[in-house]
């Protein structure tokens, strides 16, 4: 097209007046078409000038990145971006006039967090630079994928370790806990005649004895404790690499939900939670196993009620749409800092001083054999909601009987 305009324009001054509208008519169906093969790009293209002055931008670019009003080839781009991070990252890379791959920027436009990948490229014109173009990836989805799949090989390598921890680790807790027992029992049983040997040994009253049994009484119990701690350590572990025996059967999720909020009512009012209930009006059934889908929900709204020692809201909702139903369960509490929302899911990781990590893998292991999907969403020190996806069952459209009840608070 270019050379076709540029041979046309040294003949302009012998043309007819109808060849000038023919030729106009032309180059407006090429900027057309240009135009539109921009915006049906899956790609975000901003184009600078030499100043730096954006001068284009298409459809992708104006629906991902946060755009400020502008006039093209008035503003330099990093007075219209409307991200302080992105802007800043644009002035420093093209004042430099680097050349940039792929940075990875976390963007909130029209009120959605995306994942970005940006690069900046120099814009060249018969060998020389006439501006710049810059290039937008939105790549959620992918960084979304790459940890599942991270997750899951994790789980996979758990799996080869798992005959090796039964076997190395929890015999000898059982065979300790079981010498323990015999020497509670031994001392019990011989407790007055070690009195008596040491009060006829060093001449004490019966208080020091006494006062002696007693610290090794809580010695010995110390070491239960930590005992059991360790067995229910190992007894997760197993529970999240062994293979589960799902037996799934037609349910009614709402009602479970409300159930596991009646269990836990008494620790809601004691914490100063307050639990919020949004559930969808003819939820359709899905299948389930109801034992296993109890014990992801509750890990769930156990951690929401952890995140808010001092008290919020713990908002549950259910919706629904042709393929899945989906369950909502959102907390006002602390948040999760934004490095760690990637690991959440991977085995052994935790931020608690007393848990083993294995919680939230386990709901993760749970979601996944019943062929669903669980994601999280957090903002730090605002709260967390988690997302659980559950396919419907095919070609079955019948719906579960809603209650008044449902949508009130409890």
């Amino acid at each position: 097209m270019r050379n076709f305009i540029e041979r046309a324009l040294k003949k302009l001054p012998k043309m007819t007046s109808d060849q000038i509208e023919a030729l106009l008519v032309y180059a407006a169906e090429e900027i057309d078409r240009l135009e539109s093969v921009l915006d049906s790009l899956n790609e975000g293209v901003l184009v600078c000038d030499k100043n730096h002055n954006l001068i284009l931008i298409n459809k992708f670019a104006e629906r991902f990145l946060p755009i400020g009003l502008y006039e093209p080839g008035i503003q330099a781009i990093w007075h219209v971006i409307r991200d302080d991070k992105v802007a800043d990252f644009l002035q420093v890379t093209l004042l430099n006039g680097d050349r940039v791959h792929d940075r990875e920027f976390n963007v909130e436009a029209k009120g959605i967090q995306r994942l970005l990948s940006i690069s900046v490229l120099p814009l060249v014109k018969e060998h020389q630079v006439t501006g710049s173009l810059i290039l937008v990836d939105e790549i959620t989805e992918k960084r979304a994928k790459e940890a599942r799949l991270r997750r899951a090989e994790n789980l996979a390598s758990l799996t080869t370790l798992a005959a090796g921890v039964a076997h190395e680790i929890k015999n000898p807790l059982g065979s300790i806990s079981i010498h323990i027992q015999l020497i509670q029992k031994a001392i019990d049983a011989n407790r007055d005649i070690y009195t008596e040997a040491l009060l006829a040994q060093q001449g004490e009253t019966k208080e020091g004895p006494m006062e002696y049994f007693n610290l090794l009484d809580k010695y010995l119990d110390v070491v239960n404790e930590e005992i059991d701690r360790l067995n229910h350590i190992v007894v997760d572990f197993l529970f999240a690499v062994r293979p589960m025996n799902i037996e799934p059967r037609e349910g009614d999720i709402n009602t479970l939900i409300q159930e596991l909020l009646e269990f836990v009512q008494y620790e809601l009012d004691a914490w100063e939670i307050t639990p919020e209930l949004n559930l969808s009006r003819d939820l359709p059934i899905v299948e389930f196993d109801e034992r296993y889908m109890k014990q992801a929900l509750l890990n769930l709204i156990k951690n929401a009620m952890a995140a808010m020692p001092g008290g919020g809201t713990l908002t549950i909702k259910t919706d629904y749409d042709d393929t899945d139903i989906f369950i909502h369960i959102c907390d006002t509490g602390i948040g999760i800092p934004e490095e760690n929302l990637s690991k959440i899911f991977e085995p052994y990781f935790t931020t608690k001083e007393t848990g083993s990590g294995l919680g939230l893998t386990m709901v993760f292991k749970i979601i996944k054999e019943h062929q669903g999907e669980i994601s999280v969403t957090s903002r730090d020190g605002e709260g967390s909601c988690f997302l659980i996806s559950l396919p419907r069952p095919q070609g079955d459209t019948r719906l579960i009987p809603y209650t008044e009840e449902a949508e009130h608070e409890i």
